[in-house]
């Protein structure tokens, strides 16, 4: 198998960990995304256990084109961030698992040798999340946005930078900044003009 991710220690303990385990063998580990995708195309591991933000490519990039080109290799992400929407996400592209990145090291090893059974694998505290998210998802017609985020997508509707945003909304730029890269993530799109157009389209905004 295959590990990425960007922090060193992380990265290490958790392939120590399932080297440990004396079911798992480690051929591979990686800081960054491109370095990752490389290693799974010339290695061929059974699993790739991913972070989901990493350099050059995201682990949602890496999923995509593991998916995409049809390779024996199932992903398994371990992340900080497992809001409901990115576990959605990380699902529909074709992950077979997520783990928060608190996980203990024990239920890492269980869920990687599961991937690598052909199985699924989801923290019992996530699966209430996603299960939130797809009850979300069938009452309307687009992503579920927070009440936060609404008032941010109307804000950049508006034209607002982030420091107006900020005053207007009495929060810190950088909080700012992480409503409008998740509102970016739920709909799936790159920058201003394009989160606003498919706001619109699906009715999240007027």
């Amino acid at each position: 198998m295959v590990v990425a991710d960007d922090h060193p220690m992380f990265r290490s303990g958790v392939t120590r960990c399932l080297q440990a385990s004396g079911y798992i063998s480690v051929v591979g580990q990686a800081g960054d995304g491109r370095e990752a995708l490389e290693m799974i195309r010339n290695l061929s591991p059974d699993v790739a256990v991913l972070d989901l933000k990493m350099p050059e490519l995201d682990g949602a990039e890496v999923c995509h084109a593991v998916v995409r080109d049809a390779l024996p290799t199932r992903v398994l992400f371990v992340s900080a961030y497992t809001e409901s929407s990115v576990l959605y996400r990380m699902l529909q592209l074709g992950a077979v698992g997520c783990l928060p990145k608190e996980a203990r090291r024990a239920e890492i090893v269980d869920a990687v040798r599961a991937c690598g059974r052909g199985e699924g694998a989801l923290a019992p505290a996530l699966t209430a999340r996603l299960a939130g998210e797809i009850r979300l998802r069938a009452r309307t017609e687009g992503p579920a946005l927070t009440d936060r985020e609404t008032e941010v997508l109307r804000l950049i509707a508006e034209g607002r930078t982030v420091p107006q945003m900020a005053r207007d909304l009495f929060l810190a730029e950088a909080t700012i900044k992480t409503h409008i890269r998740r509102l970016y993530d739920k709909l799936e799109v790159s920058d201003r003009g394009a989160v606003v157009a498919k706001a619109m389209r699906h009715k999240l905004i007027e």
